[in-house]
């Protein structure tokens, strides 16, 4: 049987990576970009809700989606650190959507073959999404790594900063070894140093975040928990 634990965890890091990403709407570099990333934010937000909608059904006690997204507290959701984390600067986020695309292709390419035919079909439509979120993160990679001095030492400082917190990623689904190939692969043709192993902050799974995601999950549940019930 399906464990709730692993298909909650799974939508709460789209839940929480499409808020961050929709952060980004009407503030992109480019009018092209503004739009490409509010529509990574859309199909983390549909995966998510694919996900939530499963794992309240798992779950037993009534939930919906909904319930899951706006009526948890802090320490109810475990997504991992990394997708809570601040948006920073452009690489940052490029940065960040790097390695969490690379996680999520591989991982949903393994569960389009689950023997649990729901989670098939969500890992089915998710990887074909995440197959592009995958190639347009590392295209900026590239592009930024490889590009002026500057841009090369923005996005060198971004992924030294979030590379202690893919660690965590693989706790409850191990893809390390397709996610290293990618991701070194991207490195090395963006000019860009691979960090050396260091501390991996943890605890997201069991519902230790970081402080900026207080900050997010405020702002995300404003409106419903102002007006609980409410019907649009």
């Amino acid at each position: 049987m399906t464990d709730f634990a692993f298909v909650l965890g799974l939508g709460d890091d789209a839940l929480i990576a499409a808020q961050r990403l929709g952060e980004w709407s009407s503030r992109a570099p480019t009018m092209e970009e503004d739009i490409a990333l509010a529509n990574i934010a859309l199909d983390q937000l549909g995966v998510a809700r694919l996900l939530l909608t499963y794992a309240g059904e798992l779950e037993g006690k009534g939930r919906d989606e909904d319930d899951l997204a706006y009526l948890r507290d802090e320490r109810e959701f475990t997504n991992v650190h990394l997708v809570e984390l601040d948006n920073g600067d452009f690489a940052v986020t490029m940065a960040k959507l790097l390695f969490l695309s690379a996680y999520q292709k591989p991982l949903y390419d393994a569960l389009a073959d689950s023997p649990d035919d729901r989670l098939a079909g969500i890992a089915g439509k998710a990887r074909k999404e995440s197959a592009y979120h995958l190639d347009h993160s590392a295209q900026w990679t590239i592009r930024l790594g490889d590009g002026t001095e500057e841009s090369h030492r923005r996005m060198q400082t971004a992924v030294d900063q979030l590379w202690p917190y893919t660690y965590e990623l693989f706790e409850s689904f191990d893809v390390r070894p397709q996610w290293t190939s990618f991701v070194e692969e991207v490195l090395a043709r963006a000019t860009l140093d691979r960090p050396t192993d260091s501390r991996a902050p943890t605890g997201g799974r069991r519902g230790v975040h970081t402080e900026a995601f207080s900050y997010l999950i405020g702002e995300m549940q404003v409106l419903h928990r102002a007006h609980p019930g409410a019907r649009w």
